[in-house]
């Protein structure tokens, strides 16, 4: 299941890669396309045999898009593959991420060793971030980053070993179609970012696991959407990261603990964009 977005190139390259990504016959692949104007969804549709595009109509977001895809696929298929278009698959990568499920049968969700295009790890195996270490990060992570709410946030990246973890990035994940459905998928109401965060809690509170298998590794080429559009994207994660911290603080009695966190996030905002901003000035 992958989301498209004007992804362009990167979708080719995604689709390619899988062919080596397992030895098994070419898996189904399901395209829910959120508004592309490139043509890269239906030049995918007419190349290979095993895609299958849908429309969702508009942009409904990372998480809405993939419940869409994965509404097209029989519910007795035991595995999905949740994955952003603009990853490329490292030989034999998804056939050690469905023996590693083999091996964990609670494992709800499992994510590869993920790899910058600099060959560089990206930190993608985490703690779920309680309200301390979140709001630690999301306002020091950027400009201060050996703080120690940081440092715990990513903790569980110590060490490349398999093992559960609290949340896995949600640009490359195995699925047990089972847990999915058991907790109704993703949260749409997240339009972009915190969505596999939020998967990946829901599935723990519901008894399963995510597991973290970096035997099978994927390169991601992260933030390519996200760079063409910081003054939506940052908002959006912000408000993401909000609506993450106020669902787990429910209740009037905090309600000043949620407009604090909100207040905070806001102001963070607003001075990642000006950042942004001032970045791409000086990138022309």
């Amino acid at each position: 299941m992958t989301v498209t977005y004007s992804s362009g190139e990167y979708l080719s390259t995604f689709l390619r890669s899988l062919e080596k990504a397992t030895d098994m016959p070419a898996p189904r692949v399901v395209i829910a396309d959120n508004g592309s104007t490139d043509g890269a969804p239906e030049a995918a549709e007419q190349e290979f045999d095993n895609v299958t595009l849908v429309r969702t109509g508009g942009n409904i977001g990372y998480g809405g898009g993939i419940n869409r895809a994965v509404a097209e696929v029989d519910p007795d298929v035991e595995f999905i593959a949740v994955v952003n278009p603009d990853v490329e698959w490292g030989p034999g990568s998804l056939d050690e991420l469905l023996a590693a499920a083999r091996r964990w049968p609670r494992a709800g969700s499992l994510g590869p060793l993920i790899r910058e295009p600099d060959g560089s790890i990206y930190p993608s195996a985490r703690r779920v971030p309680d309200l301390i270490s979140g709001a630690g990060h999301a306002l020091f992570g950027s400009i201060w980053k050996s703080n120690p709410w940081t440092a715990a946030y990513r903790a569980d990246d110590a060490a490349p070993s398999e093992r559960p973890v609290g949340w896995l990035s949600g640009s490359c994940l195995l699925v047990r179609r089972s847990a999915f459905d058991s907790i109704d998928g993703f949260d749409s109401r997240y339009f972009m970012y915190m969505e596999d965060v939020d998967l990946g809690d829901r599935l723990g509170r519901a008894g399963w696991l995510n597991v973290y298998v970096p035997s099978a590794e994927i390169v991601h080429t992260k933030g390519h959407a996200a760079g063409r559009n910081p003054e939506k994207m940052l908002p959006a994660h912000h408000r993401s990261a909000y609506r993450f911290q106020a669902d787990r603080h429910p209740g009037l009695l905090r309600a000043p603990l949620r407009l604090a966190l909100r207040a905070g996030l806001a102001v963070r905002s607003r001075v990642a964009v000006i950042a942004a901003r001032r970045h791409g000035d000086e990138q022309r």
